[in-house]
């Protein structure tokens, strides 16, 4: 089975994807990592020299090609959902779980990260909120599982992704590559 983490910059989709990937015994795929390595430079700086447009063409062709590999933790950049192609594979090839976290939460995290291209504004909060309110029913749409990450501890966090994706394969609902 395919699982895909998604959620805004900082919610700990890295992170979680790493200890998930672990306690599954799978591997992981980090977009943002794998991207970063065939660009060969920091996503910031990817932003700044190819522009948006182009590094979210190849967060695309990434997805396309990780969803029709074997079993894997995907734990991808917060902007994936912005493309309903994206959205739709998110959808139906995985199973997908939104970390959700506010961006109040978001901002108290991220004080002083310099790496994430659009948090690189005058007020980063107020741009984590544009976002929130951009990007949540896109990531509710993608979805298979919510999971409010500021709710529960690590290890809970963990659990309830493990027995969503069980009842989930249970019935027989995950995404069409399962």
């Amino acid at each position: 089975m395919l699982i895909s983490l998604i959620g805004l910059p900082g919610v700990g989709k890295s992170t979680i994807g790493r200890r998930l990937a672990q306690r599954l015994r799978m591997p992981l795929h980090d977009c943002d990592a794998l991207l970063e390595a065939r660009f060969g430079m920091p996503i910031r700086t990817v932003f700044e020299v190819d522009g948006e447009a182009r590094f979210r063409d190849a967060e695309a062709e990434l997805l396309a090609e990780l969803t029709t590999g074997p079993d894997a933790v995907v734990a991808t950049g917060g902007g994936i959902v912005m493309r309903p192609a994206n959205r739709e594979l998110l959808r139906t090839r995985t199973y997908c779980v939104y970390l959700h976290a506010t961006p109040e939460d978001l901002r108290q995290r991220l004080k002083g990260d310099a790496k994430r291209p659009l948090l690189q504004v005058a007020d980063p909060q107020q741009r984590l909120l544009e976002l929130s309110m951009e990007r949540d029913p896109l990531y509710r749409d993608a979805a298979c599982l919510v999971v409010e990450v500021r709710a529960m501890p690590f290890e809970r966090l963990l659990a309830t992704i493990v027995s969503g994706m069980d009842t989930a394969a249970d019935r027989g609902t995950v995404g069409e590559a399962s």
